[in-house]
């Protein structure tokens, strides 16, 4: 897409132009602080800048006089129509229409392209999401952070970043050998053991933990493939280093394959499998101990009790800890516990010195909220393990109330305890699960409505967006039979005379237009994916206000048989906003309609 096709980022340019001959030693960090963005109140004008508020105080001149200077050259350009001084020295702008209008050509011929940005250009990006342990279905949590990651690497790679998806298997430590066992004892149940499960889960290392009934077929497929061997020939409990890394390792692969299989359902594709236990194995965690050692950063210590209160369990006992209060950490963390077993922290620093040895400068990891004490501390271990050349950051995902009929829904038996994302999505589907999530700030708790997500009203946003682009494409079908086919494609639309799109319905619905490639780079530098879900409802929302004109002003239907020059340049109009509401989709992951059934 040409730069020239964002008219924020055009006018930024002219207002710059404008200001460095004001003030012509302008320097290069208060410029970079230089806006243009839609104006807050519509009556005011279209846009509004910053300019001189930002300036004054390098061009030791009050704002108000500045803004006047503005003003007098932002007149003379030909786009604006008015340049207007406003408060303590905004400068507000009102745009020719025909500027809006001129757009149009550029969308059209973008197609979903339009929006695409340079903002991350030459920036390597990883965004790591879902993460989930192996030790159970995808649950609502689980899909919250699955939608929010895919949607913000989709948005950041829009905004021209290069951007790698990747899932973080946590496949070591104590939970996926309690996994191990629970299998196993699912396995024991296959092949016909007499044991209750409570004579069984008296032998466990503290008991029996994960009994939901989707590793019942995990057990069968152990007892199909192993027959009794990895019992003792009564059916009781053979030794476990007879069969624990092999039910394991059994376990974890039957239930990572369970968790492609939900992502796939909601259109999550990842390009990365990152192994925590492999990356253990190869000696990755041991190394990146002994470097941060070797650089001074890790030391014998005693941490201090949990401030306000000191646990009944809590003793102090040295350990190994790495300085993190170095970069910017509340307190300095462990690496080793006393035992000198690896904390699951060391770990973490190992995979992250991993993606840092791979070239990123930028790893977002999304997160549940219930992790956000994890932040600082990963924030300084990226740091020391990059040299500050790697900037780590975290989107915490809250979590979600699913809801019918205003009352919780309750709990899945196949899970045992909790609601999956594959019964969601058999529910509502993948784009109404998708799309509503992204319905608030990933950081907000919300409540997943079920009978709202199956409305088709305009209390239900994926379908009022969805049926938006569908009346799109009705009137183009419609149109068809006006027209040459030939003659209503976009590439021919991109052509046309648009002057006679002059209501002010429709010149909403273009400005609407011109602030897709904005809300792209703005979305994606604050890491806010749910700014597209509120933007295609708005744009959604003006283009239902223009159909509904048309039933009640005949002047503004887009197809008038005895006006084709106009029906032309309003069929360049329903194409425009067909092709924006795709583009917006696409960073969504949810799928545009051809006809609502």
């Amino acid at each position: 897409m040409k730069a020239s096709s964002d008219i924020y980022a055009r006018m930024r340019e002219t207002v710059l132009t404008a200001l460095r001959g004001i003030v012509p030693d302008l320097p290069d960090d208060i410029a970079a602080r230089v806006d243009v963005t839609p104006a807050r109140d519509p009556t005011h004008g279209d846009m509004a800048t910053n300019a001189a508020m930002v300036s004054a105080k390098a061009a030791r001149q009050p704002p108000a006089k500045i803004a006047a200077a503005l003003v007098a050259f932002l007149n003379e350009v030909p786009e604006i129509a008015e340049a207007s001084a406003a408060g303590p020295g905004f400068v507000n702008l009102r745009l020719d229409a025909g500027a809006f209008r001129a757009l149009m050509p550029a969308i059209l011929r973008s197609g979903i392209a339009y929006g695409d940005s340079t903002a991350g250009s030459g920036v390597r990006v990883n965004v790591e999401y879902v993460s989930a342990n192996p030790t159970g279905p995808m649950h609502i949590g689980h899909c919250r952070g699955a939608v929010v990651g895919d949607a913000l690497a989709n948005l950041l790679a829009k905004a021209g970043f290069d951007v790698t998806k990747e899932y973080y298997i946590n496949d070591a430590g104590a939970q996926v050998t309690a996994l191990a066992w629970a299998a196993y004892w699912r396995y024991l149940q296959a092949i016909g053991t007499s044991l209750t499960e409570a004579e069984f889960s008296e032998e466990v290392p503290g008991g029996l933990q994960y009994r939901g009934e989707y590793l019942i077929p995990v057990g069968q497929r152990l007892a199909e493939h192993y027959g009794t061997a990895l019992a003792l020939p009564d059916g009781g409990i053979a030794a476990p280093e007879l069969w624990i890394d092999t039910v394991r390792d059994f376990t974890i692969t039957a239930m990572m394959a369970e968790v492609r299989a939900d992502l796939r359902q909601l259109g999550v594709e990842q390009d990365v499998f990152s192994s925590e236990r492999a990356l253990a194995e190869t000696g990755a965690v041991d190394a990146a101990i002994d470097w941060l050692g070797q650089q001074g950063l890790i030391y014998e210590g005693v941490l201090e009790p949990p401030k306000g209160k000191t646990p009944d369990d809590w003793e102090p006992r040295p350990q190994t800890l790495f300085r993190s209060t170095q970069f910017g950490d509340d307190v300095d963390r462990p690496l080793r516990k006393s035992d000198g077993s690896n904390t699951y922290f060391a770990n973490d620093i190992a995979y992250h010195a991993d993606k840092v040895n791979r070239g990123y400068d930028i790893l977002i990891d999304v997160l549940g909220a219930d992790h956000g004490g994890y932040v600082k501390r990963m924030q300084a271990a990226v740091q020391a393990v990059s040299a500050g050349r790697t900037k780590f950051e975290a989107v915490l995902c809250q979590i979600v109330h699913i809801m019918r009929g205003g009352q919780p829904v309750r709990m899945s038996k196949r899970a045992g305890t909790y609601v999956t994302m594959s019964d969601l999505l058999d529910e509502v589907g993948r784009d109404a699960v998708r799309f509503t999530m992204l319905t608030r700030k990933a950081d907000a708790q919300m409540e997943f409505d079920l009978d709202q997500a199956l409305a088709q009203t305009r209390d239900n946003p994926v379908f009022y967006v969805q049926y938006a682009h569908a009346r799109c494409r009705s009137v183009l079908r419609a149109a068809a039979e006006m027209f040459p086919p030939e003659q209503v494609a976009d590439a021919a639309l991109a052509e046309l005379p648009l002057d006679s799109l002059v209501a002010e319905a429709e010149l909403t619905l273009i400005r609407r237009l011109a602030g897709w490639p904005r809300l792209v780079e703005a979305a994606a530098l604050a890491r806010e994916p749910h700014r597209i879900a509120f933007f295609l409802y708005d744009l959604a929302a003006d283009f239902h206000m223009l159909w509904n004109r048309g039933k009640d002003d005949a002047t503004l239907r887009f197809i008038q048989k005895d006006r084709p020059d106009e029906t032309l340049a309003r069929l360049a109009l329903v194409a425009a906003t067909a092709v924006v509401i795709r583009s917006g989709l696409a960073v969504m992951g949810v799928d545009p309609v051809e006809e609502m059934r």
